[in-house]
């Protein structure tokens, strides 16, 4: 159910005309799918963002949202989700006691430390900043690579032309809708992708739900 305070994705509507007319292989899929179901909460903030990425990284849906559950009880006088400054105030332990790893636990409070010192944009700076500007910042903490910083620009800050050519998923969904025998390397992928600008999130988006589709069920793919 959307929540009151979300709003749909940008340009979402112009993407839809747009990407059959620059590659004819989307049409099929955007009519079969429809329209795109991302919703952007304009209060989630850079800090609640990342810290959810980084718990989820590696996991399955299910686990992950258990531990972000028991994560955010550690702070029950918190509305929604704790702020940098009461989680660098956590202990390793109090973190890794919700099931966090180390590894991860020391990313967040990494994450946090850089929030708090300013290393890292506010959402408000993170909105003024160029993808790449954003994506070299994000970067910067433990934990948080190309493809989170990614997610984070779709998927928090609603950036209509980014396109994660190493996500596996969207390799697969190119590579089912070109009847390709084999995941397409990132440079091809990005290469062929120059045609989708402006609307490569959502050329991305598309190719994710390609892997949900009926008729591409038990197609085989060589990584």
């Amino acid at each position: 159910m959307k929540k009151s305070n979300e709003v749909p994705f940008p340009k979402a509507l112009a993407a839809r005309r747009s990407l059959p007319k620059a590659d004819a292989t989307f049409a099929p899929v955007i009519s079969q799918v429809g329209k795109i179901s991302i919703t952007l909460d304009p209060k989630e903030s850079v800090f609640q963002s990342l810290a959810v990425s980084i718990i989820y990284q590696q996991l399955h849906g299910k686990a992950a949202s258990a531990i972000t559950a028991r994560f955010k009880a550690l702070y029950p006088r918190c509305r929604s989700f704790p702020n940098p400054k009461r989680v660098l105030e956590t202990s390793l332990p109090a973190l890794r006691s919700t099931g966090l790893s180390e590894a991860k636990a020391r990313a967040i409070l990494d994450l946090a430390r850089k929030v708090i010192d300013k290393t890292l944009p506010d959402r408000e700076r993170a909105e003024a900043l160029s993808d790449e500007e954003l994506i070299e910042a994000l970067t910067s903490v433990k934990g948080v690579g190309p493809w989170t910083a990614q997610m984070l620009l779709i998927f928090t800050l609603g950036r209509t032309d980014v396109l994660p050519t190493g996500d596996y998923g969207v390799r697969k969904g190119f590579a089912l809708l070109q009847g390709m025998k084999r995941l397409p390397t990132p440079t091809e992928l990005a290469r062929h992708g120059e045609r989708w600008k402006p609307y490569r999130s959502a050329a991305a988006w598309y190719l994710w739900r390609v892997l949900e589709m009926e008729e591409y069920q038990g197609v085989r793919i060589e990584s």
